[in-house]
């Protein structure tokens, strides 16, 4: 009867669980077919109470049992199946952006604008070890990074424009962007992606954090004058890049056009101008991301690039009497110059002289015999250069040259020379070039100030290399000569060859200047204390800082 082919409660109950369940998570593939009762089991009547469970009766029970089992399996594969769709759409996802991240890594050479010098080469290798470092924890591809002083196969590698036609050659095929930085510069590589995402790789196109001059300068001869702000420029210390198609086109010019000016001075300007080509090239197009405040300012959030806006300092500062200050001057400088640097810099030095074409006991100076010539001045600085090598201690490892307009805190220069090695043959300054795109060689402006290690200037002497004349231009021949003994000169923009306010405000934001040159139409006095002059913290010695003391 009816009675024998129901099952225990128990099993009623499973099943309606199991149907409830398939109706929420929705039919499988195949739907069996209903149970014999649904919802909850009947108790049987009392004349059923007590009666044998029948052989039928435990049979149907058992069939009963299985078909929910299955049915519990069915429910729990197709589950699985939906959780590993899901899970494999996740891994294909954040594979297929590994993959895109990688790809566009691989599609950027990064060209750091290294130097020789043993302290500058360490920190842009250790700059390209963070690019790598960060590259390796996006994907697999690893991108290329280059430093200039490595592919130094000519004198003019650092100006840039030379390299182009290797960049060509080697890059182009795979390559989207050439992106420039210095070794202080810090790249955060996801924002960097992001930031080129945004533009179209396949269009001649200039990147970078823009500069302008706010008044017509010297040091930019003078271009629009008459509205200097409308031409823009890249600020080095943000990074920069260049598309491969501007770097194509540019390699081809430069194959057809060798570059025509002898002088390089202000290299970030000049290869602007270069790119604009007059109106037929493109501008540099300003990228908010590409920053120059410190890694640990507030306003970075956004950038991808950032910059160590902060002095060198490697070690306590030298000691003053470890700098021999020689000062250039003349006797119709005597009376207005020299009181300048009394007034400002001069109680900063330990030791100083004034060479002079005429003795004055009162400053008092040095008369070298060399004549006083009005310009060049080759003569005298050799002079100099001599009297410090065998009339001075030999445990004085540093000469400074300044001119009697050159305004320096000796203060900051002690920190700085912490970084280097005076058993080094080193030449320290704001570097320019001369005739770098066919030969040529680079040298230290003397305006802002030439710093040579002992070593440097026993090896310039050991060589046969002297001025042509009295009248030569001193820190251009000095060039010269280190270019022909293989020493190169070391560049540190925190010395100036001319006035701060020749120079855009936002550049000179993120500097500690040791220097800055000339009096034209400013009061020198006002600009040393303003920029120069030793704050408390510069006074401290070793590395403690003053609110560290507080």
């Amino acid at each position: 009867g009816s009675a024998g082919r129901r099952c225990p409660p128990e099993a009623a109950r499973e099943s309606a669980a199991l149907l409830q369940q398939k109706r929420v998570s929705g039919p499988s593939r195949a739907t069996p077919p209903p149970p014999p009762h649904s919802g909850a089991a009947k108790m049987p009547r009392r004349e059923e109470r007590g009666r044998l469970v029948t052989p039928l009766s435990v049979a149907a029970c058992l069939l009963w049992s299985l078909f929910t089992r299955a049915l519990a399996l069915n429910i729990a594969a197709e589950e699985l199946k939906d959780q590993s769709k899901i899970l494999v759409s996740q891994i294909s996802e954040k594979d297929g952006n590994s993959r895109k991240v990688s790809k566009e890594l691989k599609e950027i050479v990064f060209v750091i604008q290294s130097q020789r010098n043993s302290f500058h080469s360490k920190r842009a290798d250790d700059l390209k070890q963070n690019i790598l470092k960060q590259a390796a924890l996006l994907g697999k591809e690893i991108p290329t990074v280059l430093l200039i002083h490595l592919m130094d196969r000519h004198e003019g590698a650092w100006t840039i424009l030379p390299l182009m036609h290797e960049f060509s050659v080697s890059y182009s095929k795979n390559t989207a962007w050439i992106f420039f930085c210095e070794e202080d510069t810090r790249i955060h590589l996801v924002r960097l992606l992001e930031v080129l995402r945004r533009y179209d790789k396949s269009k001649e196109l200039f990147l970078g954090k823009a500069l302008h001059d706010d008044e017509s300068t010297i040091i930019h001869h003078y271009a629009f004058a008459e509205n200097p702000t409308i031409f823009k420029f890249p600020d080095f210390a943000a990074g920069w890049a260049l598309s491969m198609p501007l770097v194509n086109k540019l390699a081809q010019r430069l194959k057809n056009e060798p570059l025509k000016s002898d002088f390089t001075i202000d290299l970030k300007y000049e290869i602007a101008l270069y790119i604009w080509e007059k109106g037929n090239g493109p501008h540099l197009t300003p990228v908010p991301e590409f920053c120059t405040e410190d890694v640990d300012s507030f306003k970075t959030s956004h950038c991808a690039t950032t910059f160590t806006n902060f002095l060198p300092t490697c070690a306590d500062p030298v000691k003053k009497t470890d700098i021999f200050v020689a000062v250039k001057t003349c006797r119709k400088f005597h009376g207005d110059r020299i009181p300048i640097v009394k007034q400002t810099w001069e109680a900063e030095a330990a030791v100083i002289e004034y060479y002079s074409d005429y003795t004055e006991s009162s400053i008092p100076t040095v008369d070298l015999g060399v004549p006083n010539t009005e310009r060049g001045h080759c003569g005298k600085t050799f002079a100099i250069l001599e009297r410090f090598l065998n009339h001075h201690p030999s445990t004085t490892p540093w000469l400074v040259i300044v001119d009697d307009d050159t305004l320096i805190s000796i203060s900051r220069l002690r920190k700085l020379l912490s970084c280097y090695n005076p058993s080094e043959p080193v030449i320290l300054g704001e570097r320019y070039g001369y005739g770098l795109g066919s030969g040529g060689y680079s040298y230290i402006t003397g305006g802002g100030g030439m710093v040579f290690s002992r070593e440097a200037i026993q090896r310039l002497f050991a060589s046969k290399c002297r001025c042509y004349s009295n009248d030569a231009p001193d820190d251009m021949v000095i060039g010269m000569c280190f270019s022909g003994l293989g020493i190169p000169v070391t560049h540190s923009p925190l010395f100036h060859q001319a006035r701060p306010v020749d120079y855009p405000k936002d550049y000179l934001s993120h500097q500690v200047p040791v220097s800055f040159h000339k009096h034209w139409n400013i009061d020198p006095v006002d600009v040393y204390f303003k920029w120069l002059a030793p704050k408390l913290e510069d006074l401290q010695e070793g590395h403690i800082r003053v609110k560290e003391d507080l």
